[in-house]
This record gives structure tokens, sequence and C-alpha cells, in this order.
């Protein structure tokens, strides 16, 4: 306890009680580490749950009323090496090895 001027304050217990600004200094242990899927901080360490993403589940966490989240992490919203090609090799049958048959010139009228 210290005095301060005719009144005595508790500054035993200042700042631990309740869940306001004072139990803030208290909070040092980590909970969530970053993920290997989804490269955020949302892998709960105890659990081994993500929270954003589900991981370990082999399928990723999606729900309805997350419409705008889908959204942002849909196909198309990254860098699609393998699939931006496909629509060209499909209608070209998917061919390879082969070389490009050269094109003769149209006769000039």
């Amino acid at each position: 306890t210290s005095e301060c001027g005719s009144s005595f304050i508790n500054t035993d217990k200042m700042g631990k009680k309740g869940k306001g600004t004072g139990s803030f200094g208290k909070r040092r242990n980590k909970t969530h580490t970053t993920c290997r899927r989804c490269n955020k901080k949302s892998f709960h360490i105890q659990k081994s749950t993500c929270a954003s993403c589900g991981y370990p589940s082999a399928k990723k966490r999606t729900y309805q009323w997350g419409q705008k989240e889908i959204r942002r992490r849909t196909t198309g919203t990254g860098r699609m090496r393998y699939m931006r090609d496909l629509p060209r090799r499909f209608k070209n049958g998917f061919q390879e090895g082969k070389q490009a048959a050269k094109k003769e010139a149209a006769p000039a009228s």
C-alpha cells in the first residue's frame, strides 16, 4: 500500500482484477502461431488446428456466411501457375514435343 494525500491506495491488487487494461499486462503466452497452409497467424498450438483454413483437415474451412472471405481466397486470386495455361493447351489437344508447322505465305494479288 502507498499513501496518497489523506487516503490509502492498495497497489497490490491494482491492474490485476477484471479483464480490462491491467489484465493485458499479464498476457505473455502465445495461443496461435503461423499456419503452414494459409500462412496466417491462426494455427492453435494446443489444438493443433488452424482457425482460418482448418489445417490439418484435408478440406479447406469455408462457410456460406463468409462469402467475402471465400471470394478473397478462391481459385484465380493467386498466380495459377498450372491452370492459367490450360484453356490454350486444351484448345490444341494437349500436344507436346512437336514443332509448329510453318504457315505458307498467301500469294500476292
